[in-house]
């Protein structure tokens, strides 16, 4: 019975941490042998003809990473990623290599990315095949029928199927993802999006990439670059590092088959799983990258390419966040386009964020980072695609989801006026086509047209919980201290507070903080006194029941689905450490204690935000 859960926990160890805020776990190999776990997914974009790798000329040549127009030069010299940025007269960054008209067709290839991880020398990455062969849905063998059943038992699915459904992936909802960009060739409406394989030079192998925590369903339409308010990827992978060693590689041949490549596979994950720290998230949805990337230093070397030690590994340094929560949510794509620093808390100040998630990714699956760097070093491609759809992701619209004839645009109108007085300052100024033809059409009048954002990102403290920020001391110098870091020209400083976001699309970005505390919109404008303190987190696939469309946000008291309240993995309670629900009260208290905005009030804001 022991074995058998043992052998039940092999999957789990595949799943990665989702990346905070702006963090973007997982790509595609480009060249690599890709697909889904059915087989039904394939990467079709391939090596797009960038990079060649092998012995290239140093000069002005573009030997890894893209050169749309030709001239020698990688495009991604463009991008200012220092600590100087500023963002251009423009207002954003969208077209982050100033791609011009090759721009989208950059961003289609760098959706292939999201859901395939590329890096064919991670340190976890198991056997495909036998994976395949343990959880096949619908399988006939009798062995495989009863480890099934151990496994729903034991941790609450025993099929491929229903290990997706736990997970929270998303499925695509049709051939293309918003806002109308074309699936890869072989992604199928349902497919599970961010579970494939890569090729090693051990076979192929399973994976899970950046689309299990940033691709989302939201009322049946599939967004790439936003939050996945399900993902259970970091419990998924603490199970694994918990048990996995245990298992004895005869022991999994025995169960799976697996052959002498597959088992050497098999062998090099439990030898890297020793070297990873892990946690399990407050409550379903929230990520703990930052504690995983911590912890799993911690297990290694102080030399500048960090090695694992086995000495370490098995007593590793002492860190803060073995016990401090850091947990945020993994933060939607679009508003990347107007910052200039990244992550919640602004503490990366310099360096392309994309490009430094491939090393924080990696460090939490126990990757060699000579490895890592020299495969980086030559797939520059892949990042450079995926940077381009990062910046070019574009916010889900109300209207697209409700359709004009729910907009009041009398109300958004006040809430235009109320916001500009009381949160233009920090959170940017929007101009609405109401601004520019107040007699124009309807559709055109409550279109969002631009937004007046900080030339350089801000960060600020206004009372939200300081947990995550804090987390930052726990590894920053030592990250700083890694040779690829310096590389990478990343940088790391811990900060005070938090970035105040630009709001796009937050209608869908709810529940609200970098920690998820605040349920609705209506809530966030209250002071923290009169904000909702337990509430639950349910899909987001019926409108109707699933969503406040009032206020914004997930239904809350005598609205909350029965089903939600059975799941305690959805219960959010604010009072636990890291996950108040604190913060603006400066903004949202009159002197004498009572709250700035009235029912009425926070209505109009509501009904303005929804534009944007």
């Amino acid at each position: 019975m022991r074995l058998a859960r043992l052998a039940l926990l092999v999957v789990p160890a595949l799943a990665v941490a989702c990346g905070d805020d702006t963090d973007v776990m997982g790509t595609d190999a480009g060249g690599n042998d890709t697909g889904a776990v059915d087989g039904g997914l394939d990467a079709g974009a391939g090596d797009a003809g960038h990079g060649d790798g092998g012995d290239v000329d140093p000069g002005p040549v573009c030997a890894s990473g893209i050169d749309e127009d030709g001239d020698g030069v990688c495009d991604r010299e463009r991008a200012d990623f220092s600590a100087d940025a500023r963002l251009p007269a423009s207002g954003d960054r969208r077209d982050i290599y100033g791609l011009g008209d090759a721009m989208n067709e950059v961003a289609r290839r760098g959706i292939a990315h999201t859901l395939w991880w590329p890096v064919d020398v991670s340190g976890v990455l198991l056997p495909w095949r036998p994976m395949v062969t343990l959880f096949e849905p619908g399988t006939e063998d009798p062995a495989t029928e009863s480890a099934q059943a151990l496994a729903r038992q034991a941790l609450g699915f025993g099929d491929l199927d229903e290990m997706y459904a736990w997970l929270g992936l998303a499925r695509a909802s049709g051939p293309e993802a918003w806002p109308g960009v074309a699936w890869p060739d072989g992604v199928e409406t349902g497919d599970p999006l961010g579970v494939g394989r890569v090729e090693t030079e051990l076979g192929a192998a399973m994976s899970f990439s950046c689309a299990t925590c940033h691709t989302a369903d939201l009322f049946g339409r599939t967004v790439v670059g936003m939050t996945n308010r399900d993902a259970r990827a970091n419990e998924f992978f603490h199970l694994a590092a918990e048990f996995f060693p245990a298992l004895t590689p005869e022991v999994f041949a025995g169960i799976t088959g697996a052959e002498d490549d597959e088992i050497a596979l098999f062998e090099r994950t439990q030898r890297n799983l020793e070297a990873i720290g892990s946690v399990v998230p407050q409550v379903r949805g929230l990520d703990t990258s930052l504690a995983q990337v911590a912890l799993s230093l911690a297990r290694r070397g102080l030399d500048p390419y960090a090695e694992h030690d086995e000495d370490l590994q098995r007593n590793p340094r002492e860190n803060a966040l073995a016990t401090d929560v850091a947990d945020s949510k993994p933060a939607v794509w679009w508003t990347m386009r107007y910052k200039t620093r990244w992550l919640s808390d602004g503490s990366i100040v310099s360096g392309n964020p994309v490009f430094t998630n491939f090393l924080w990714n990696e460090l939490g699956r126990g990757t060699d980072l000579y490895e890592l760097e020299a495969w980086l070093a030559e797939n520059r491609h892949v990042v450079d695609e995926l940077t381009v759809l990062v910046f070019a992701t574009e916010a889900p619209r109300w209207v697209d989801w409700f359709g004009v004839e729910t907009v009041d645009e009398a109300a958004a109108q006040r809430g235009q006026a109320l916001f500009d007085t009381t949160c233009a300052t920090c959170h940017g100024t929007y101009t609405m086509g109401w601004d520019d033809d107040p007699e124009g059409p309807l559709e055109a009048r409550i279109q969002r047209v631009s937004l007046a954002y900080h030339e350089q990102t801000p960060v600020l403290d206004v009372g939200t919980d300081p947990w995550r920020a804090a987390g930052m001391a726990a590894f920053a110098d030592r990250l700083n201290e890694l040779a690829i870091s310096q590389w990478m020209q990343t940088t790391v400083e811990v900060q005070s507070g938090y970035v105040p976001p630009p709001l796009d699309g937050i209608w869908a970005r709810y529940p609200y903080l970098h920690n998820q505390s605040v349920p609705t919109l209506c809530d966030m404008l209250r002071p923290a006194s009169e904000r909702t303190p337990v509430f639950w987190m349910g899909p987001s696939a019926d409108a109707e029941t699933d969503f406040d469309a009032d206020c914004v946000g997930y239904p809350v008291g005598d609205a909350v689905p029965a089903a939600w309240q059975d799941d305690p993995s959805a219960e959010y309670d604010t009072s636990r450490p890291g996950l108040s629900n604190g913060g603006h009260d400066e903004w949202l208290v009159n002197e004498d204690g009572s709250a700035r905005f009235s029912d009425a009030e926070i209505a109009d804001l509501v009904a303005f935000l929804k534009l944007l």
